[in-house]
């Protein structure tokens, strides 16, 4: 009976500092969050005042170009912590 207490205790414990981990790296995963959506916002104010510039010169559709394909690695690296984010609160939702 008292191993099995034990046993007990020590799973109970194990979760625990589970729980803790996964709150810590969910913290940091909405951090990374924010941090990429604030990079993909300036990104596409970037890329709506290079489209506004008057003249179309081809250094201006250059640039253009490389922020489009930055909004869209942004938005790539925002869904993908968006993802990691989820399976998380999906662990922790089981713990509770």
């Amino acid at each position: 009976m008292e191993d099995s207490f034990k046993l007990l205790e020590d799973r109970v414990r194990r979760a625990a500092e589970r729980l803790k981990e996964l709150q810590a790296e969910t913290r940091s995963l909405r951090g990374e969050l924010a941090a990429a959506t604030a990079r993909g916002e300036e990104a596409e104010r970037r890329l709506a005042a290079a489209a506004e510039q008057e003249g179309g010169h081809a250094e201006d559709t250059k640039r253009a170009d490389g922020l489009a394909r930055e909004v869209r690695a942004l938005r790539r690296e925002r869904e993908e912590v968006r993802q990691r984010i989820a399976r998380l609160v999906e662990l922790l939702d089981g713990l509770e």
